[in-house]
């Protein structure tokens, strides 16, 4: 066991084994970005849709796997966070020793963007926890809130959804959120394919090209949603 924790402690503490840890959590977070998105837009499929959706969520692994993935996903942001931190200090130190100084200076730039964009979407997350799953504002767990599929009590997801989005400051800060993380997700799905070595001078402009697509995607397609109910009535 000490000698694992030893390799785990080496690792880690070394330059590339942040960067690894950081792009293995990034594409996880990508991933789940994507595949949010989609199931939140069954909402424009009508309140079966997401409604049936929202309920094989809470049901899958008999209520657990929901929470799996809650966890998990907080679990790769905070790590995600906190060796991006831990890596920019150390690029910082070696700057300061007089290596790569021009490199080192575009690198902690950029950096710094990405750590407080990501802080911010840490807050974010937190927060929608809190309002959607947790449904601590708005009396979301209320009777108003429960409906019947298939015989089962299950919770009304559309009108959550609706509901929440009617309200402008939950608007506001959801797409103020969706622009930093767009911007989060332009450079670091790009960075993604160089640390995991799979860039090279040829493909480097097409996987930049990829991030910006990736990024719009989500920022429209995320963005769509409150934009649509609180701005043009959707569902009301």
């Amino acid at each position: 066991m000490s000698a694992v924790f030893d390799s785990l402690s080496r690792f880690y503490s070394s330059s590339i084994g942040k960067k690894i840890l950081v792009a293995l959590t990034g594409a996880a977070l990508v991933i789940f970005v994507l595949g949010h998105m989609i199931g939140n837009l069954l909402i424009f499929a009508g309140p079966d849709a997401i409604n049936e959706y929202g309920h094989l969520l809470q049901t899958a692994l008999h209520g657990g796997g929901v929470w799996i993935a809650r966890l998990g996903l907080l679990a790769a942001v905070v790590v995600h966070v906190i060796a991006t931190i831990h890596l920019t200090k150390q690029n910082r130190a070696a700057r300061v020793d007089g290596y790569g100084k021009v490199a080192s200076q575009v690198s902690s730039k950029s950096s710094r963007t990405m750590i407080w964009s990501g802080l911010t979407i840490l807050t974010f997350i937190i927060y929608h926890l809190l309002h959607f799953t947790a449904r601590v504002f708005h009396g979301f767990g209320g009777a108003a809130y429960e409906i019947q599929i298939d015989g089962h009590k299950a919770h009304n997801v559309y009108k959550m959804v609706i509901d929440g989005f009617s309200w402008a400051p939950a608007s506001i800060f959801y797409v103020i959120a969706m622009l930093l993380l767009s911007s989060h997700l332009s450079h670091g799905v790009s960075s993604l394919f160089q640390t995991l070595g799979l860039a090279t001078h040829r493909t480097d402009p097409l996987f930049k090209k990829l991030g910006h697509a990736f990024a719009l995607l989500i920022l429209v397609g995320n963005c769509s949603i409150p934009i649509a109910i609180l701005v043009f009535g959707y569902g009301r």
